[in-house]
């Protein structure tokens, strides 16, 4: 069920620009937006995870590896 929306001039401008093709509606840019951002922020979350796993070294650890 469709619902109306109030959003500034500034937003209305934004989504304007952000517009693949003319007909593009204001609802297919939200869309994409949201599955940007879901999938970004799903990313992010695997790359934190596998950083979390991954061997660090302190500077003095890095120093003697490198032999200095």
């Amino acid at each position: 069920m469709p619902t109306t929306i109030q959003i500034s001039n500034n937003v209305k401008q934004t989504l304007e620009k952000m517009k693949i093709f003319e007909r593009e509606t204001y609802n297919e840019i939200i869309e994409n937006m949201i599955e940007d951002n879901l999938e970004l922020n799903e990313k992010t979350k695997r790359e934190i995870k596998e950083a979390k796993n991954q061997k660090t070294f302190s500077h003095e650890e890095v120093g003697k590896i490198l032999g200095l």
